[in-house]
């Protein structure tokens, strides 16, 4: 799961400075890597790093990066390594010369590498499955010989992607002299939407993650990109939006709601935040049901996604609501850490607790999930610690006990606190003296509402059922054993880095 920008202008020429504050509207989506590219007379600028936005970008190198266009990217490593080799967006030469950036996961990047090997004799140098795509996507438009294209041509490539590539995909892409580019796999698991922003000197579009990265920066929302649709955009300002796929279906990850989405963003027309209120009404409804007899003095929310369900969840039970654990600002979103060791250590140094608002208190806390548990334990302790009478825990989504395959950090189930437990084990574990979860017939209620023409959602982190259907048991364990290789790698990564801090100290 990737933050994705691009930007095409009609008229200026200064593209790249729109395009790192939209990187940095989106950093929540990925904190490992930045990189931007842009376009002018037929040349591409580049520049990718490890880190954040803020600290990918010096002076130096926003002067360098010219052009009307340009393409973003800040990623989320999921699939590949955190090497600085992986950072997007990605470029390859021909067919016109092509940069990429994609936010998701395939799943059939096996089959695809050999492709593009033997068939389509084409070299891939990384890991990375977002490479993959963009060289399926070159070698479709190459096939088409033409020294110069058009919509069309980009169009009937799009059509040729969806038929060989299975698996989650919003992308943009530039050619230069041409104009941007961009389109969703057939489920629409991964968001993408399109803006525009009119002033004296021009129009400007821009294809984003989420909605937030346009009207932050003054760009009225014209439409989500659906299910396999694509969208070109010319350097004229002309738009081309054209269905690409065979069976589109509007599947969209229903964890983006959950947790990744910011709450003041709108994705396929359902806005984050009334979802998230929803989620605490729901809860509220269900812990009372089965908590009617237990004492809850005051709701503390887990910062920061889970405020706007607990909130909503105080005010339904009638319950004292309070910002009991403090954030550190200046310390990573923990559950898109690579590496479990830094996800540990960054919890202990992201949050403080309030000891007012604990000592002597039945105290409720809610978070928005509960995945690998490592947040949850330490958090029920600090309270613990701060004085707590009795620690309840809330879950605004259901138990996390399966794979995700399509973008998110979750590829092996035995990471998961909840992998063959019950609620009740769950809770023992986290130290908790009661837990409970959202339903997930009621998540998908409150997700629903706000787009009822969406009638699925690709719930597999909670079902275990896969949207595109080529999902089975041999493919998880070799992800899970990919995985496996890819934490010991990191690990060992991580270990050299805080020896060579020790070092330094």
């Amino acid at each position: 799961m990737c933050g994705i920008v691009g930007i095409l202008s009609t008229t200026k020429k200064d593209t790249a400075v729109y395009i790192y504050d939209a990187l940095t509207i989106l950093q929540h989506r990925g904190q490992d890597a930045a990189g931007i590219v842009t376009s002018h007379k037929g040349r591409f600028y580049m520049r990718k790093s490890n880190g954040l936005v803020k600290n990918a970008f010096r002076t130096e190198h926003m002067t360098s990066l010219l052009g009307d266009m340009g393409i973003g990217h800040v990623r989320y490593p999921t699939a590949g390594t955190s090497s600085g080799a992986e950072a997007q967006p990605f470029y390859v030469n021909s067919p016109y010369g092509i940069a990429f950036a994609h936010n998701g996961n395939l799943t059939n990047t096996k089959e695809l590498a050999q492709e593009l090997f033997e068939q389509d004799l084409r070299h891939i140098n990384t890991n990375s499955d977002s490479e993959i795509l963009l060289n399926v996507f070159a070698s479709e438009l190459a096939k088409l010989q033409k020294q110069r294209i058009n919509e069309q041509d980009v169009l009937d490539s799009v059509k040729q992607v969806h038929k060989r590539v299975r698996g989650a995909y919003a992308t943009i892409g530039m050619i230069p002299g041409y104009g941007i580019f961009g389109f969703r796999d057939p489920n629409g698991i991964r968001p993408l939407i399109l803006g525009k922003r009119t002033t004296n000197g021009g129009t400007k579009y821009m294809l984003a993650s989420e909605s937030v990265a346009l009207t932050a920066l003054g760009y009225e929302i014209t439409q989500d990109i659906k299910p396999g649709e694509a969208v070109v955009i010319d350097r004229k300002g002309n738009i081309f939006i054209q269905q690409c796929a065979q069976n589109p279906k509007y599947s969209p990850c229903i964890f983006e709601f959950v947790y990744f989405a910011r709450p003041d963003s709108v994705i396929d027309d359902i806005s984050v935040y009334k979802t998230r209120l929803r989620m605490g009404e729901r809860l509220a409804a269900k812990i009372y049901k089965e908590w009617g007899d237990e004492k809850i003095d005051v709701v503390i929310p887990i910062p920061d996604t889970s405020r706007v369900s607990a909130l909503q969840l105080a005010h339904e039970l009638e319950v004292k609501y309070s910002e009991g654990l403090i954030k550190n600002r200046y310390i990573a979103r923990t559950f898109i850490m690579p590496g479990q060791k830094l996800r540990k250590k960054s919890v202990r140094q992201k949050l403080s607790a309030i000891g007012l608002e604990f000592k002597g208190k039945n105290v409720l806390l809610v978070d928005d999930s509960i995945v690998r548990g490592t947040t949850s334990q330490q958090i029920v302790k600090m309270a613990r610690d701060a004085g707590a009478n009795k620690v309840f825990f809330a879950s605004a989504a259901p138990a996390v006990r399966h794979p995700n395959v399509y973008g998110i950090d979750m590829a092996s189930n035995k990471e998961f606190i909840a992998h063959n437990k019950t609620t009740e084990e769950v809770c023992e574990a986290i130290g908790a003296d009661k837990l409970i979860y959202q339903d997930l017939d009621d998540l998908i209620w409150c997700v629903q509402q706000g787009n009822k023409d969406i009638q699925e959602f690709d719930c597999s982190c909670f079902n275990g059922e896969y949207v595109t259907g080529d999902i089975d048991q041999q493919y998880l364990n070799d992800i899970e054993a990919a995985r496996a290789d890819s934490v010991k790698e990191k690990n060992n990564t991580n270990e050299s880095s805080e020896l060579i801090c020790n070092d330094v100290e």
